[in-house]
């Protein structure tokens, strides 16, 4: 496949992880429109996810191609992602994707883009593009309050955070120290990531709305001594009118605003204790459910032994339970749906604020307990507080879900999750304007 003429082409390399994969594929599609040729790269399993995630009207303007990762005997291809990666692999999974260097080089040289765009952790990527002279530019699939918080604890983790409304608790702070510690390799995440905002040309692109986050933006600009532009919310067009047909014939029984969408995200598992409170919470609310319940790949455990005993049987017709995946943005757009039990990842928040969902917010750990406090300051959801230890309480989620779904709180948060709505939906365009600006800037310095 060749670039068509005069468009701009860009390689793309997003980190393993769905939520990243997704963020630049959606930034993909919006590029291609305003003609530019993308090389989207990553292992193939992941490119097997991508290629049903993109309308065949995408595919005349972007090119997959596969990462080889060096092969581990514990790290057979189909876990080259951290999809339903078991926790325990993830060390590997990074070490696999640093030493995928060479090959990379290797598809850097013969594609030879005219700029290219990489993730956080990936500072050789821009290394390698700075020796054929090629610009590149770091793109944050987290939000501007995270980058910011987390920036300036690299910095000095005793240091307050400008903004008093946003906090962290010591638990969360001694985890998200304990993350960007990690080490591969020798190599701390804290450098890499401090390395690739250094390494990108000029500008770094980061997935949110001035619309909900202009502070953070302006913050972390001048902390990273950079031009930080946005390029909109990123959410998927909804697509496939036929798809899981039971939970929308559920969701169709079902008054206006009246059930809690429940779910965890792509890659994070709940221990034993998570999901009883939560399943006991559900039922003390009496607020009808749908809820993803989710395990590792190759973890043999039933939907009926993971709950607890007579659950199912208890809560008959008002909950739905389902294994594995369910079509979230159809969900979400469902006038039935009235509220959103969300981990908290970047993505989720985005996407329930352009749907006008409340969000009930249980953040887990990395961005997501920064993303819930931010959700509850611009007026949008509302946090399940945890107790002193750190543990959910079934008292304390049913007493928020049906703050969100029956009391009059709810229409409140509804109506402001609304109007951001329609605020994000007139800005978006406008910032994926500005982010091409920066594309042609950058492509144009390449003599």
């Amino acid at each position: 496949m060749e670039t068509r003429k005069g468009s701009i082409s860009v390689l793309m390399l997003p980190w393993l992880a769905h939520g990243h994969i997704s963020a630049f594929l959606e930034l993909a599609k919006r590029l291609t429109e305003k003609n530019f040729f993308i090389y989207f790269c990553s292992t193939s399993i992941n490119l097997n996810s991508v290629k049903k995630m993109l309308p065949e009207k995408y595919s005349p303007s972007v090119q997959l191609v596969e990462l080889h990762l060096p092969s581990l005997p514990e790290l057979p291809p189909h876990l080259h992602t951290t999809y339903g990666l078991p926790p325990h692999l993830m060390p590997i999974l990074k070490i696999a994707f640093e030493e995928s260097k060479p090959f990379f080089s290797h598809i850097l040289n013969t594609l030879n883009p005219d700029l290219i765009m990489y993730d956080f952790n990936m500072p050789w990527v821009s290394a390698s593009a700075s020796l054929l002279n090629i610009p590149s530019v770091l793109f944050f699939s987290f939000g501007a309050l995270f980058t910011s918080f987390a920036f300036r604890f690299m910095e000095n983790p005793d240091a307050e955070y400008p903004f008093q409304s946003i906090q962290l608790h010591e638990s969360e702070k001694t985890s998200l120290k304990a993350m960007l510690e990690f080490s591969t390799n020798g190599v701390k995440d804290v450098d890499l990531i401090r390395e690739s905002i250094k390494l990108s040309r000029d500008v770094m692109l980061i997935k949110t709305s001035t619309e909900i986050e202009e502070k953070y933006i302006d913050y972390l600009s001048m902390l990273v001594k950079k031009k930080v532009q946005p390029v909109g919310p990123l959410v998927r067009e909804i697509v496939d009118e036929d798809e899981d047909t039971e939970v929308m014939r559920f969701l169709h029984k079902k008054d206006e605003s009246s059930v809690v969408f429940v779910a965890f995200g792509s890659e994070f598992f709940l221990s034993n204790e998570e999901r009883e409170e939560i399943a006991y919470g559900l039922e003390l609310s009496r607020v009808s459910f749908i809820w993803v319940v989710r395990f590792p790949v190759g973890e043999k455990t039933t939907v009926e032994e993971a709950l607890p005993v007579g659950f199912l049987d208890r809560v008959g017709d008002v909950g739905m339970v389902v294994e594995g995946w369910a079509p979230q943005a159809k969900i979400l757009t469902h006038p039935s749906t009235g509220g959103f039990v969300s981990h908290c990842g970047w993505n989720s928040v985005l996407e329930s604020i352009k749907f006008g969902v409340p969000i009930i917010a249980m953040p887990m750990h990395i961005d997501q307990p920064l993303n819930a406090r931010l959700v509850e300051d611009v007026g949008v959801g509302v946090e399940v507080k945890r107790d002193e230890t750190g543990r959910l309480g079934r008292k304390e989620i049913a007493r928020v879900i049906r703050r969100i779904v029956v009391e009059k709180h709810g229409m409140e948060v509804r109506n402001k999750a609304r109007e951001l709505s329609e605020k994000m939906a007139m800005k978006e365009v406008e910032e994926i304007d500005e982010v091409v600006e920066e594309m042609v800037r950058l492509s144009g310095k390449r003599k």
